[in-house]
């Protein structure tokens, strides 16, 4: 039970301080802003609550860990439940504070820290995803594999998330993330739900195909013999 309250505290922290960053501060700290919001929480997140959970904060990080052999088919369900819990009730607090805005706060008009295409087309949302989860589970899977220098895992892991962000936030939202995505969804609306399906099927591609390809020994002997 102590992995799965972990689990729910870590996704609650990652998405209750990017999506604030993005509904709340955009204007005044821009794309970079963002993205260190949400790679900044992920290291802190790492290195408080990892040696109880792993600090996954992600569906697709635990699928990725599933397929790689890392983690059991139980944990990976309790952890699943916990991280669309955790994403939800931060939302719903988010929620609570944009209502209290002096004048009422337009969801329709300023969004919620929702993920969409728009700039870019569907194709270009989905190949994003799917491959920036691929690259981030080939970097969480060699930076925490036996051998590794795990110290600094936490930090590399943040920092690779940083670079998916401003990468891709033009392209897809950049979410990488199914229980990022879903929770700040349910409160922006319609729109925001009918596009949350590609946030929840490129990654969890992308998550599946680096656990596969680390269980098969590619990257987890690239990584231990660089």
């Amino acid at each position: 039970m102590q992995k799965y309250v972990a689990e729910f505290i870590g996704t609650f922290a990652l998405v209750f301080f990017g999506c604030a960053t993005v509904i709340f501060m955009r204007a005044e700290v821009g794309l970079l802003g963002v993205a260190f919001a949400f790679g900044l929480t992920v290291v802190a997140m790492a290195y408080s609550i990892g040696h109880i959970s792993g600090a996954h904060l992600n569906p697709a990080v635990s699928l990725g860990m599933l397929v790689a052999g890392r983690m059991s088919p139980r944990d990976f369900s309790g952890y699943i439940v916990a991280q669309f819990v955790g994403g939800i009730a931060a939302a719903a607090v988010l929620y609570l504070i944009a209502e209290g805005k002096v004048g009422g706060y337009d969801v329709a008009a300023n969004g919620f820290g929702q993920n969409g295409w728009g700039q870019y087309g569907v194709l270009s949302a989905f190949v994003f995803e799917a491959s920036a989860t691929f690259l981030f589970l080939t970097v969480i899977l060699g930076a925490t594999q036996n051998g590794a220098a795990s110290a600094y895992a936490g930090l590399v892991i943040g920092l690779t998330l940083v670079a998916i962000h401003l990468a891709g936030i033009a392209v897809s939202g950049s979410s990488v993330n199914p229980a990022r995505s879903f929770g700040p969804a349910l409160f922006a609306g319609s729109d925001a739900l009918s596009q949350v399906w590609l946030y929840f099927v490129a990654p969890c591609l992308g998550a599946a195909l680096s656990g596969y390809v680390f269980k098969a020994g590619v990257t987890r002997q690239m990584v231990a013999t660089a």
